[in-house]
C-alpha cells in the first residue's frame, strides 16, 4: 500500500534528521499525519496542531480579508464569503481556505473551488464501507487522542474527517480537569454542500439523477408543495439500481435510507437543525426556507407501527416553538421499509 510506504520513508528519513537540541514544533495542515505516528522514533515533538496561538498558521483571518485583500472585496459579499470560505478552527481564531479566496478573488464566482480540487474517492468509500450515518457530520464529539490517531491501516472515522479539512472544531470543553471535549462540524458552505453531494453517489445515488434530485426539491420547497415532495422522495431510492442494494451492506444499516434523505437537504446548503430540541423531545430534523417550515420525523417500517412518524411530531408538539413567526408550518412523517426499499409512508399536516 502506496501510504505504508510512505509512513515507512518518512520514519526513516526524519529518524535521521533529529535536530541537535532535541525538539522541534510540528503544525499541520488538514491533510497530514500526525507527527507521533508520522516519524515514531522522531521524539520530543511539540505538536502545535491543537494550539490556540498557532490557530491562524494555515489560513487568512477576517482581518487578512479586510485588510491586506481590501482591493479585491468590490462587488463581492463579504458575509457571503464568510459563509462559503472561513470557518477552519483549530480552538483559536477561524480561518479563511487561501485556495478559495485566491480563486474567488481571480474568477470572481461563488464555487466550491478547494472541492473541486480532488473528488475525496477514498473518504467517500471508507465513509460508505463503515455505514456512516451523514447526518452525525453536522455534530460530532471526539477526544484529542481519537484526532490525533492516524493509523493508515485502521484511520477513525472522526480522525479522517478532520485530517482531511471536512470536519472542524468547533467547541471544547473541559467537564473534568484534563478531561477534554472536541465537537466537531462542518467548517462552511463550500464543505456542507460537496461532501453531502459526494457521498450521495458513494451511497447508490447516479450524479446526475443526484443533481436533478436536488434541483426539484429546491423548486418544491419553493413552492411549498408536499404532494411534490412525497413523489420526489420517492424518486431518491427509486433511482438506486437493485444491484447495488444487493452488493453493498450499507444498504442494510438502519440509518442508509436517513442519510440519503439528509444529505439531499444538505447538499443544497439549507438551513438544517439536526436533532431539534424542544421542552417534549428532539424532532429529527427542521428546515427553514423562503418563509417556510419544514419539521421531518423518519421511522424504520420495521421498527415502528404505521404512522407513528406524523403522530409523534404532534403529540410531543415540536410545532410549538416555531408557532409565533406566523410562517406556514408543514409537519411530514416520512417512514422507510428496508425491506421494501422504499419510502412507504407519508403523511403531511401544514399549520398556518
Amino acid at each position: 500500500m502506496i501510504a505504508i510506504r510512505t509512513l515507512r520513508s518518512t520514519r526513516s528519513w526524519l529518524g535521521s534528521e533529529r535536530p541537535s537540541n532535541g525538539t522541534c514544533g510540528v503544525p499541520h495542515d488538514p491533510s497530514r499525519n500526525p507527527p507521533a505516528l508520522a516519524v515514531g522514533r522522531f521524539n520530543n515533538l511539540s505538536d502545535i496542531t491543537i494550539d490556540h496561538g498557532y490557530s491562524a498558521l494555515c489560513g487568512y483571518t477576517q482581518q487578512d480579508l479586510e485588510t491586506v485583500f481590501a482591493p479585491e472585496l468590490e462587488g463581492l459579499d463579504v458575509e457571503e464569503i464568510r459563509r462559503w470560505y472561513n470557518g477552519y478552527s483549530w480552538t483559536g481564531e477561524s480561518v479563511y481556505n487561501p485556495f478559495d479566496v485566491l480563486l474567488l478573488f481571480q474568477k470572481r464566482q461563488f464555487r466550491p473551488w478547494w472541492f473541486e480540487t480532488g473528488t475525496p474517492t477514498f473518504l467517500v468509500d471508507v465513509l460508505t464501507q463503515r455505514g456512516y450515518f451523514t447526518p452525525d457530520l453536522a455534530y460530532r464529539q471526539t477526544s484529542l487522542e481519537l484526532l490525533s490517531t492516524f493509523n493508515v491501516e485502521q484511520i477513525n472515522s472522526d480522525a479522517l474527517l478532520f485530517q482531511t479539512g471536512y470536519l472542524t472544531i468547533h467547541q471544547v470543553e473541559e467537564p473534568l480537569t484534563g478531561y477534554w471535549v472536541y465537537t466537531l462540524g462542518y467548517p462552511n458552505h463550500e464543505v456542507e454542500t460537496s461532501l453531502n453531494a459526494a457521498l450521495l453517489i458513494g451511497y447508490g445515488v447516479d450524479g446526475q439523477r443526484a443533481f436533478a434530485n436536488r434541483l426539484r426539491l429546491l423548486q418544491l420547497l419553493d413552492a411549498g408543495d408536499c404532494a411534490g415532495l412525497h413523489a420526489l422522495f420517492d424518486a431518491f431510492f427509486a433511482s438506486i439500481p437493485s444491484d447495488w442494494f444487493r452488493n453493498n451492506p450499507i444498504a442494510r444499516y438502519e440509518g442508509y435510507y436517513a442519510s440519503i434523505f439528509y444529505s439531499y437537504f444538505a447538499a443544497l446548503g439549507l438551513d438544517i437543525v439536526l436533532e431539534d430540541a424542544s421542552r417534549h423531545g428532539r424532532l429529527d430534523m427542521s428546515v427553514r426556507f423562503r418563509g417556510r417550515v419544514y419539521l421531518f420525523e423518519f421511522k424504520v417500517l420495521e421498527l415502528e407501527p404505521d404512522g407513528r412518524a406524523l403522530e409523534q411530531i404532534k403529540t410531543r408538539g415540536y410545532a410549538d416553538k416555531y408557532r409565533a413567526g406566523g410562517e406556514p408550518i408543514h409537519l411530514i412523517g416520512v417512514e422507510f421499509s428496508r425491506e421494501r426499499r422504499a419510502v412507504v409512508g407519508f403523511e403531511v399536516e401544514t399549520l398556518d
